[in-house]
């Protein structure tokens, strides 16, 4: 597939130089920095020197006080309390990470996680009923309830109080909660608006931990949970998510909960886990125990305290991310064989493709892919409890939601963001939106869009690429959304040796330019590029600088991301 190369502009001469000189690093890393909104030397410090100290206080997020107040109140006349939350990684982590804490300090607690299939996302009807039905008074509610104003309002019709921790936007009415903690709501000053919802549940139990005395180590225990959220939701790794992250996988690499340990032996990696890691190594093991079978086995492997019990619990969950893995597979083959053999799916500007056997738990993860394959906003629907569900994903600058917004009259329900969604709709009404969805894609969407970028911070040359280089680009890290690894251009470069290919499909080779070392490479799914690799002939490469080890043996890689002959061909 084609793809553009888009440089960033350069930054300003002037600031990038003093920059440069202050913290005694190349100009080049100085313009990335300044590309990143740090142009002084006190930002540049907080930036390379994440801490503790960096976090924000959780009271100046609204509703803290009345939050801590009411489990205060709940401990104190020994009422039932119950920690509920979403069934994603995020949810799932959150409720782990609650628990734990509250759990070692109150015995009066329980957790629940809806089912993903039964009762759908967010507060439920069932939920509530579950609470009522044994006694609890208070519901902690994570990763989700900020539009849940009718569900909050028939629990208050049972006596069942909620403080609802949320990340997500609220709707134009706020529940009737004893608090509600989102720093995205109205009226909330706190300085940091991207936290995930396991980042709001630990500025919770922070809060705690600071009125009744508790050491900041007794929370930071629960730092690596907050880490894969911030991982796994695709937050922004900027401001206090980028502090939360670094702690966090400090916390991975040297002394991770039970349950965490447990997943990174099953899955073979046991060290210098980085987000990139945890995303693809950690991530779909916790989400597979929701999309596969109950998502409560996730919260059981993150709060268990013995060996043998959380291998047992992460074997089981390992044995879902094989089944869900296998689901992913056939559909996804299903799915391009769909629309290979249908000419007017081809043509259009977007995909809408429907299969009724198709599993619910992994439809999703196939938009993703099938975005990623085609690179246009993409809609995978199945059947489920009677009707038709659907996982939605977009591409970069086009905002899917506001699209799905077009179609809402053939819609039963649609929630999400900018570039996610799911929805719901009646069968009778697929054809309908599949045609709708396609005229409201095709009259909004540049045609530029539809082409996959690749953003270019700067331009190099081989020969900077040294060492202390190398070692600066590192502390960039944690890289993610808003703080993404940089990517950097280096024209006329040549085949050092003979390239090959890897797995059958992957290029992997040496490059030099005169003058500099050469430099190891990869280029993922770009094996048919090879005949036009010749030694003598030149090439631009667009490229991430990252570590290879193998066999012990650590590496400067490049991770080539685009590959252009200079002839144009």
């Amino acid at each position: 597939m084609d793809k553009r190369w888009v440089l960033k502009d350069e930054a300003d001469r002037e600031i990038v130089s003093k920059l440069s000189a202050e913290l005694n690093i190349s100009p080049v890393l100085a313009n990335i920095l300044v590309q990143r909104g740090i142009t002084s030397f006190e930002e540049a410090r907080y930036f390379f020197r994440p801490s503790e100290l960096h976090l924000h206080d959780p009271f100046l997020m609204a509703d803290m006080e009345k939050a801590i107040d009411r489990i205060d109140d709940a401990i104190a006349k020994n009422q039932k309390i119950l920690i509920y939350g979403d069934y994603d990684v995020d949810g799932t982590t959150a409720v782990a990470l609650v628990y734990s804490f509250f759990s070692k300090r109150y015995s009066q607690i329980e957790y629940y996680i809806p089912d993903r299939y039964k009762e759908g996302y967010g507060i439920s009807t069932q939920g509530i009923d579950y609470a009522a039905a044994n006694g609890f008074s208070l519901i902690i509610a994570l990763d989700c309830g900020i539009k849940s104003v009718d569900k909050i309002a028939y629990a208050n019709t049972l006596g069942v109080d909620f403080i609802i921790c949320d990340h997500h936007l609220p709707g134009d009415e706020l529940p009737a909660a004893i608090a509600i903690l989102d720093p995205k709501r109205p009226q909330c000053s706190y300085p940091y608006k991207e936290l995930s919802g396991c980042g709001i549940g630990f500025k919770l139990i922070q809060a705690y931990a600071q009125i009744h005395d508790i050491p900041f180590e007794e929370t930071a225990e629960y730092l690596d949970l907050v880490a894969i959220s911030i991982a796994c939701d695709i937050v922004h790794i900027t401001g206090e998510n980028r502090v939360l992250a670094h702690l966090g996988l400090q916390k991975i690499n040297a002394s991770p909960c039970m349950g965490v340990k447990t997943l990174m032996d099953i899955a073979g990696k046991k060290c210098d886990y980085t987000i990139a890691d945890v995303v693809f190594t950690l991530g779909p093991r916790i989400n597979a125990a929701g999309r596969i079978d109950d998502a409560k086995h996730a919260v059981e492997l993150l709060i268990a305290c013995h060996e043998e019990d959380a291998r047992e619990k992460g074997d089981r969950i390992n044995l879902h991310n094989f089944e869900r893995k296998g689901h992913d597979q056939q559909i996804t083959d299903e799915a391009l064989s769909m629309i290979d053999n249908d000419s007017v799916l081809v043509g259009r500007k977007s995909t809408v493709v429907f299969n009724e056997n198709w599993h619910k738990g992994v439809i999703g993860i196939v938009a993703s892919r099938l975005t990623e394959k085609y690179y246009r906003p993409t809609v995978v629907l199945t059947q489920s409890n009677g009707h038709i569900a659907g996982s939605a994903r977009s591409v970069l600058g086009y905002d899917l939601y506001e699209a799905l917004c077009g179609c809402s009259d053939l819609l039963i329900q649609f929630g999400g963001h900018k570039y996610a969604a799911g929805l719901t709709m009646q069968r009778e009404n697929i054809q309908a939106f599949a045609d709708k969805f396609e005229e409201v894609v095709s009259t909004t969407i540049p045609d530029e869009l539809l082409i996959q970028q690749i953003s270019i911070d700067v331009e190099i040359a081989l020969a900077d690429i040294d060492s202390k280089f190398f070692r600066v680009l590192n502390q960039l890290a944690p890289f993610g959304p808003e703080n993404m690894a940089p990517v950097f251009l280096t024209k006329n470069v040549y085949v050092s040796g003979v390239a090959g290919l890897v797995g059958g499909k992957h290029l992997k080779m040496f490059v030099m330019q005169p003058g500099s070392a050469s430099f190891s490479c990869i280029a993922f799914n770009q094996g048919d590029l090879l005949p036009q690799l010749k030694n003598g002939v030149p090439f631009d490469i667009c490229y991430t600088i990252e570590e290879n080890v193998w066999r012990e043996q650590r590496t400067v890689q490049l991770n080539i991301k685009g590959i252009r002959l200079v002839n144009g061909e």
